[in-house]
């Protein structure tokens, strides 16, 4: 490492120091960003999200702690770029055409594909390239919401996702996971929910224990909403909800799901204006990198 690598007020503040680059052939995992937040129900700003949190993830340049080894010299990645941004009336529809078609680029590229937003109406058009690549998909889905509110295909928010994506086939609810949920909605289609209380009981290694018991060796998009952390260690976000875990319980948790078969993952709603002293987009950087690991553990497989 020279003394520049160091320096992480300069330079281009792409993920974690990452190339920037849309020529994927060959890459082992991509980096996509959406600054989208048109399905928002409560605050603003995930739009925002995507900069945040690179501009962050550059304050831990060479190793993660506390992984063993150093991802960017055993893997080929880069940085693609935001994808699904414009203005009018199509914004919704318009954002999940776009990622649908560039993520499908990416997973054909051989890649696997991490997604960060923006708000949590992005996982469409991603999910749906990855069940065109690897069959139906289990959902590991970390958050405080359920996000389980049919759209019926018109009111496509970030509280209906999977709902929709289990009613077309892309999701198999009953090999998939709600972890940390403290809100009541719909389960119509028997998805396996964890709520917070529970899994903060059962601690970290057992939690993951059962998540893994579940899934299996389904192919899996995990969903990670930052919202799932605590409001103390997670401020700026959309809409937060008292009663979760903190950042180092999460961080155990996923510690923990080595060896699940991480096709692709998101991170979403981190919301800037609502953040104090970077706290939410480091926790949201630092989970992104975390879901880098888990991705990377099965490459070699």
């Amino acid at each position: 490492m020279s003394s520049k690598d160091m320096l992480v007020y300069a330079g281009n503040p792409t993920f974690w120091g990452l190339p920037e680059t849309r020529d994927v052939e060959g890459k082992d995992i991509t980096i996509m960003g959406v600054p989208f937040d048109v399905g928002v129900t409560n605050r603003p700003g995930a739009r925002f999200g995507p900069r945040s949190v690179r501009e962050i993830s550059i304050h831990d340049m060479k190793t993660h702690y506390p992984w063993r080894y150093d991802v960017k010299e055993k893997l080929d990645m880069a940085d693609y770029g935001d994808v699904g941004y414009d203005i009018g009336i199509e914004q919704t529809s318009q954002m999940i055409e776009e990622t649908y078609r560039h993520a499908g680029k990416i997973f054909g590229s051989g890649s696997k594909l991490l997604t960060i937003g923006g708000d949590h109406t992005i996982p469409y058009g991603m999910v749906r390239a990855a069940k065109e690549k690897y069959g139906k998909l289990s959902l590991l889905h970390i958050d405080s919401h359920q996000d389980s509110i049919a759209s019926e295909g018109v009111k496509i928010s970030h509280a209906s996702f999977a709902h929709d994506l289990a009613e077309e086939g892309a999701i198999d609810a009953e090999k998939s996971v709600q972890a940390y949920i403290r809100t009541e909605m719909p389960n119509e289609f028997n998805y396996n929910i964890i709520y917070a209380n529970e899994a903060m009981s059962e601690g970290p290694k057992a939690l993951a224990e059962k998540v893994k018991s579940i899934i299996g060796d389904n192919p899996v998009y995990l969903s990670f909403d930052v919202d799932s952390l605590d409001p103390a260690f997670a401020p700026g976000t959309g809409t937060p909800v008292p009663g979760g875990p903190s950042t180092q319980e999460m961080r155990l948790f996923l510690s923990n799901l080595k060896g699940l078969n991480v096709v692709a993952a998101d991170l979403v709603e981190v919301s800037p204006s609502y953040d104090t002293a970077q706290v939410t987009a480091l926790a949201g950087a630092s989970v992104a990198k975390d879901l880098i690991y888990l991705m990377a553990e099965k490459i070699d497989d």
